[in-house]
């Protein structure tokens, strides 16, 4: 079976083709076909304006247009698609998803960040770790940040904070926010076992392949210190030609490799696995629940 997830966040909109099958044992496996990325930026309208533009919404119609033209051609059986923090504070959001709905069938949901939070947790890769330790699931996206705190195989915590790399590109990130974040994470991890980041969301990818890391090793919290020093030290117009990143990648890079040094501090972990899932990947997971 052939399933397709729309992830749009608030600085892209991401498509997966996955085809589903069956091994001899009858258990799924996901095999990704495609996945494809549309900066759209929805953030920087929202998180300034309160709305989104005539121009971005444009872009949106434009993109699920294409995206509902790509399931027909691989013959997609059921999509789901949802939509993240930016179109959560967008005045307009309803409106935008009415028109979608019209020109292209496809139905938006507007999901909350606790809802996020587990969807990220749907890849259960905690489950297939040691048992040595306990788990923080890190997503960082251009709105939120989505945790879920996973021990002695139990999930006992997820929750959405407002701290994201477009809010804190526009400065409207409060210390009251980080301290928000801070006492929940020292609060879940105190007294558990000690705790090892996984990673989820395009910058830290992004950071992993720039280690030249092998796949399955984990990156050091030191390490993601001087990624922050160093890239924070290079203007952005050099940023994106010395380390050859995307415009849309390199502003954001920075405040979300902040976002993971100061929430693996807090939970005291030293080491972060990169096992390249994201949102999309959860979606894909749920819907193959609901459908199978």
């Amino acid at each position: 079976m052939k399933l397709a997830a729309i992830d749009i966040g608030s600085n892209a909109a991401r498509l997966l083709i996955t085809e589903v099958l069956n091994d001899e044992n009858g258990v799924a496996v996901f095999n990704k076909m495609n996945l494809i990325r549309i900066p759209l930026r929805l953030g920087f309208d929202v998180f300034e304006y309160g709305t989104i533009s005539k121009q971005k919404i444009g872009m949106i119609l434009q993109t699920m247009k294409a995206y509902k033209h790509l399931c027909n051609a691989y013959e997609v059986e059921h999509i789901k698609a949802c939509a993240t923090s930016a179109m959560r504070d967008a005045k307009n959001s309803a409106d935008i998803i009415r028109k979608v709905k019209m020109e292209t069938e496809i139905e938006i949901e507007v999901i909350s960040g606790d809802f996020e939070a587990g969807l990220v947790y749907e890849n259960h890769v905690a489950e297939n770790m040691d048992k040595d330790h306990s788990y923080l699931y890190i997503d960082v996206g251009g709105g939120s940040t989505e945790l879920s705190f996973f021990s002695n195989g139990i999930l006992i915590f997820k929750k959405s904070f407002n701290i994201g790399t477009i809010r804190l590109l526009k400065n409207m990130v409060t210390d009251s926010n980080w301290d928000e974040m801070k006492e929940h994470i020292r609060a879940v991890t105190k007294g558990q076992k000690q705790a090892v980041a996984i990673g989820s969301g395009g910058n830290i990818n992004k950071v992993f392949s720039m280690s030249k890391r092998k796949d399955g090793k984990p990156l050091s919290l030191e390490l993601l210190r001087d990624y922050y020093k160093e890239l924070n030290s290079v203007p952005l117009a050099e940023r994106i030609t010395r380390y050859s990143l995307r415009e849309d990648r390199a502003d954001v890079i920075v405040p979300a490799i902040l976002i993971y040094i100061n929430t693996m501090r807090w939970a005291g972990a030293e080491e972060i696995y990169v096992p390249k899932i994201g949102l999309a990947d959860g979606l894909i997971r749920h819907l193959w629940e609901e459908v199978k």
